[in-house]
């Protein structure tokens, strides 16, 4: 059945994607007056990081994330995010900002990028070991890099109308984790996509590449470096990769649900040579979580990831093997500084009409043939998207990505009729930056720096003040800012009793953690 067949039968139903949900994640560094990462402790009026639900923390004790809870529409969940926001402005100290870009601040070195830390009990010290880990195997400099998660379901009617009408005599759980599956493969196809219409990351301050001898950057001047047509650097090859995971042979394979949980777990369950170089102790104090390839399996940089519902007390992947699909993860998104959120409305509506097309899409399994052309593409495009006549991989042939844009586009704006007209006008608007890469957020962070003579920390940094400045003017709303108070004070409390509750030494909660797996 064609995609345009797929439509026209599901057009009945079109009013169930009402009950779709969406989230946002957003990332970012708490900076300092001086310019470089703050070396205050995670602010106490945020409350308790380990679990707080909305302001956690990533790698960094500086590295703040901004979590929204499922929403129905756009508006919904930007309205969160915004609020969330503001009040993170007002509750930070004047001499600290929220920094608004994907690549990081001035970089002082290694030992100015505070570990983020979660308190005493088993659960907290797991997740400082493991950023330790993350800083021993790959640097601390690289894990100070941002980015925003889009998190998106599909409504079960909607799926269970789309399951009658193409595979009814399936059981709909095996149907809905082959249909979120096959929605990853295109993610994975159509990946390029992403960063080229919203990277914003195509220059980076000098001292993140300190010590760095390896690449291709060009000086934009003496402060800033940059690649003239890139679109994400953030994406490419200075960013998260997981080298040595590939070269060992883990790559996490999206061709059925067992594929991908099986291929991740296999990295989590072989040892490599270089990691065991680093040691699991030194002095008694834990290196990493174990010397394995992934120590656990968010280790494993990827685009798009599948995830369960939230299943307290198991593990990611074995809820994912037990209960199944409950939304996508969609992590290759830049942020971009001249927006307040970082993201808009009309972006999250293209991206709504993009899984969408992801979804309904016919998706064969990806050989390793057609994968070496995804990671290409996908470098292709990170470091030089913009260039003129740039030519992309599709099939075994080449096909300049402009061509190969509009056949995708064409799809999504079909897939958008299902969606409504404020989704269509969605992707016409965005889909104007494959004729034109002028309009992409990296041509006109370039061209802004260049017409206003400055860096990238300089014009990053005028962006940040502006922002917090907009924020605080706004007017408050009450009730949010008591809600997120509330919070504040409930995820500290539940901090202390889970580190009353620890009736076991870490040697024994790691090694529990990880029978089986």
């Amino acid at each position: 059945m064609s995609l345009t067949e797929k439509i026209q039968q599901l057009k009945p139903y079109s009013a169930l994607l009402q009950g779709n949900l969406m989230g946002l994640e957003k990332e970012g560094l708490r900076v300092s007056s001086r310019g470089g990462i703050s070396q205050a402790p995670h602010p106490k009026a945020l409350g308790c990081a380990l679990t707080h639900p909305n302001i956690t923390t990533d790698f960094s004790e500086s590295l703040i994330e901004l979590v929204t809870p499922p929403a129905r529409c756009a508006d919904e969940m930007l309205a969160f995010l915004s609020k969330t926001q503001q009040y993170l402005y007002h509750h930070l100290p004047k001499d600290q900002s929220f920094w608004p870009a994907s690549m990081p601040c001035v970089i002082r070195g290694e030992t100015y990028i505070p570990i983020a830390q979660y308190g005493t009990s088993n659960q907290g010290r797991m997740k400082t070991v493991y950023r330790h880990g993350l800083a021993n195997r790959y640097g601390s400099v690289m894990q100070t890099i941002a980015g925003i998660h889009f998190n998106y379901s599909f409504a079960q009617d909607f799926l269970k109308q789309y399951h009658l009408l193409k595979a009814p005599s399936e059981a709909f759980r095996e149907f809905n984790d082959k249909s979120y599956m096959a929605l990853t493969r295109n993610v994975v196809r159509c990946g390029w996509l992403i960063p080229y219409l919203f990277g914003a990351s195509s220059a980076v301050c000098k001292s993140f590449l300190k010590g760095y001898h390896q690449h291709s950057l060009v000086e934009f001047n003496d402060s800033t470096l940059y690649e003239p047509y890139a679109t994400s650097l953030r994406m490419g090859d200075i960013g998260y990769q997981n080298l040595r995971e590939d070269e060992a042979g883990v790559k996490a394979n999206y061709n059925s649900l067992a594929h991908y949980v099986h291929s991740l777990k296999s990295g989590m369950q072989t040892p490599c040579a270089a990691y065991e170089e680093i040691g699991l102790k030194k002095q008694g104090q834990y290196q990493q979580l174990n010397t394995n390839i992934l120590q656990i399996e968010n280790e494993y940089y990827a685009s798009v990831r599948p995830k369960s519902n939230v299943i307290s007390g198991k593990k990611p992947l074995d809820a994912l093997h037990e209960n199944g699909i409950g939304y996508i993860e969609l992590r290759s998104l830049d942020i971009n500084p001249s927006l307040p959120l970082g993201i808009d409305k009309t972006q999250v509506l293209f991206l709504e009409a993009f899984l969408l097309f992801c979804l309904l899409e016919d998706s064969p399994v990806i050989c390793s043939r057609e994968q070496a052309e995804c990671d290409a593409n996908d470098q292709l495009v990170a470091h030089k998207g913009r260039q003129p006549k740039l030519a992309l991989m599709h099939q075994g042939k080449s096909i300049l990505l402009q061509d190969l844009g509009r056949t995708v586009m064409d799809k999504i704006y079909l897939c958008a009729e299902l969606l409504g007209q404020d989704y269509q006008a969605a992707v016409n608007t965005i889909g104007r930056r494959i004729e034109h890469a002028e309009l992409t957020p990296s041509a006109i962070t370039l061209s802004e720096m260049k017409d206003h003579n400055q860096g990238f920390f300089d014009y990053t940094n005028a962006w940040a003040k502006q922002h917090r400045q907009a924020f605080l003017a706004k007017e408050i709303d009450p009730v949010h800012f008591d809600y997120l108070d509330q919070q504040a004070k409930k995820s500290c409390q539940q901090q202390f009793a889970i580190e009353q509750a620890d009736n076991s030494s870490f040697d024994a909660y790691l090694e529990h953690y990880f029978i089986d797996a």
